[in-house]
């Protein structure tokens, strides 16, 4: 079979692509720092990335702080840190982090964003929490991409940089080989979501119970959210029916039962899950009952239609019907997939 001088050169760039991933270390994760950096920001992907000797599902996680400017690095809290890798420690991780930026109206400097395309371009996915999202802009590298930022800046990002397709107020946007996300709670969120792409839910649940955090919230969830996580060891009633629903998500449920659990009116039940999830309660139980038919999927060789049902769907094909739509995958290939069948 003979092929064209572009075909050729498509192949060339495919294998040699797969080539430099391979020579990646694996579960390796580099954080950008930079002077003006916020702690909070920095600190998510050190620690939800970091090894569990009690876990040994848990992955030999590497993580390095790669400094952008001369370390030692000043926070913007008044102490500093001093990191021990420099832009260079770029070249051999699976997966770049920028966790934020000092200041939407500065451009990164030449090296850094040098490095990140140089980074992108040999393989490793790049993510960013909240304003870091301008940094990726400011490199090219959300050209023609769906992308996202802190709700306040926004409108910013869409007017600076027009090339990119600004998603307001979507809690992160995953596009393969780049993910942003909002400010926050947000960075924890997209952590938890790499996590679930590249292990599975039970390593990604095991992490956020360690971290006493939601183990699941979708992207396109707001990011107006009171209180931005769900945690079962809250004591109020709706914390408490909550947790309850999450233990019994193979029974249906009705609005009107479960403000009476939770000794609330209807209206004020769905007010305060709103302001507590930021989602209406149907569509926090769906994704309750995904993140439980991913576990069964990964972990179990339990039929289709008993994944079906004890996740809550009311027949197999509500339930492969849903996952497609989340997930772009049927239920029966991602057990495949997963397990590299």
């Amino acid at each position: 079979m003979a092929f064209g001088i572009s075909g050729l050169y498509a192949i060339f760039s495919y294998n040699w692509a797969i080539m430099k991933k391979s020579s990646k270390n694996s579960d390796s994760y580099a954080v950008i720092a930079f002077n003006g950096i916020s702690p909070f920001h920095l600190s998510v992907p050190c620690i939800i990335f970091r090894p569990d000797a009690n876990n040994s599902k848990v992955p030999d996680f590497k993580v390095k702080v790669c400094a952008a400017d001369t370390s030692p690095i000043q926070t913007n809290v008044g102490f500093s840190i001093h990191a021990t890798h420099s832009l260079a420690g770029l070249k051999d991780v699976e997966t770049v982090i920028v966790p934020s930026w000092r200041d939407t109206a500065e451009l990164p400097p030449k090296a850094l964003l040098d490095a990140l395309r140089k980074a992108h371009q040999s393989g490793a996915k790049i993510v960013s929490f909240c304003l870091g999202t301008f940094v990726l802009a400011a490199a090219g590298l959300l050209d023609g991409r769906r992308a996202t930022t802190h709700w306040k800046w926004a409108a910013e990002l869409a007017q600076r940089y027009p090339l990119v397709n600004v998603e307001p107020g979507v809690l992160y946007v995953d596009e393969g080989d780049i993910v942003t996300s909002a400010g926050c709670a947000a960075a924890i969120d997209c952590c938890l979501h790499l996590l679930r792409t590249q292990y599975g839910a039970e390593v990604a649940n095991h992490i956020a119970r360690r971290m006493v955090v939601s183990p699941f919230r979708q992207g396109g969830q707001a990011q107006f959210i009171e209180q931005p996580v769900f945690s079962s060891v809250s004591p109020d009633r709706l914390s408490q029916t909550m947790d309850w629903m999450t233990q019994n998500l193979d029974t249906a449920h009705t609005l009107d039962e479960l403000a009476e659990r939770a000794l609330m009116s209807r209206r004020t039940f769905t007010r305060r899950f709103r302001q507590m999830t930021g989602t209406t309660v149907g569509k926090w139980l769906l994704n309750q009952r995904l993140s439980l038919a991913q576990r069964m999927l990964e972990v179990t060789d339990k039929p289709i239609e008993i994944v079906a049902e004890t996740a809550g769907f009311a027949s197999p094909a509500l339930f492969r019907r849903c996952f497609g739509q989340a997930f772009g995958i049927k239920p029966s290939a991602y057990r495949r997939e997963f397990r590299g069948e």
